[in-house]
């Protein structure tokens, strides 16, 4: 499982990129505007976080497929590290995956609500396709289904295109999405940190450091 962080906040993202096994940071342009700085300036901080190797996802907000290369283009060219572009999956959207594709440049495809939007992405040259879950689920969809539709028809033509599902209210819906054949996860700081958190973990490792300072007079191995 490929795990990102889907934050702009860097303060939150160097605390969870310490801490968590993260394959990189997604970012959309609502995350963006909420931090309120330079676009470039802050996308520039995030890559300083998390190092050249890990993929940094941008979304690009162009009308027409040639907008969006040309933003695809800037982009590349102002970060460094390994960058990878986010398009709707709108008419323009998909000839921009198919033009970027045959430059070799990466793109996410956003903004999937059906399995079928993700296949012709995926056909059309995506290397990921970010199906939005709990809003399918909001639309009396069943999100976690749609992955599970995804992965299958990937597997049925041999795609090389993984899905990163996105949108999520709770653990739950993220381990559901893991058994369903998503590759990735792109997850809120606040959510990734429940991933771990069960309180008999704790009260478990609390017992065994009083019961070995009760013997040895140290709550450490080390003498």
């Amino acid at each position: 499982m490929k795990l990102y962080i889907d934050s702009a906040d860097v303060k939150q993202i160097s605390r969870i990129n310490e801490y968590y096994p993260i394959s990189g940071v997604t970012t959309n342009p609502s995350i963006i505007v909420r931090e309120n700085r330079p676009f470039i300036e802050l996308l520039k901080e995030i890559r300083q976080v998390i190092g050249h190797e890990k993929e940094l996802f941008v979304q690009l907000i162009g009308d027409s497929a040639e907008e969006m290369i040309e933003e695809a283009k800037f982009i590349n060219g102002k970060l460094a590290g390994n960058v990878v572009v986010k398009i709707p999956v709108t008419e323009e959207g998909i000839k921009a995956i198919r033009l970027l594709d045959s430059e070799k440049i990466p793109t996410l495809a956003t903004t999937i609500y059906t399995s079928f939007q993700a296949l012709i992405a995926a056909v059309a040259g995506a290397k990921y396709v970010a199906p939005y879950v709990n809003r399918i689920d909001n639309l009396t969809g069943n999100g976690v289904k749609v992955v599970s539709e995804i992965n299958k028809l990937f597997n049925t033509y041999q795609l090389p295109t993984e899905i990163l599902a996105a949108s999520f209210k709770n653990v739950q819906q993220v381990h559901d999405v893991c058994l369903s054949g998503a590759k990735g996860a792109t997850v809120g700081t606040e959510l990734i940190e429940k991933f771990i958190a069960f309180p008999a973990t704790l009260q478990d490792v609390k017992v065994f450091k009083d019961e070995w300072q009760t013997l040895y007079r140290t709550r450490t191995i080390i003498y």
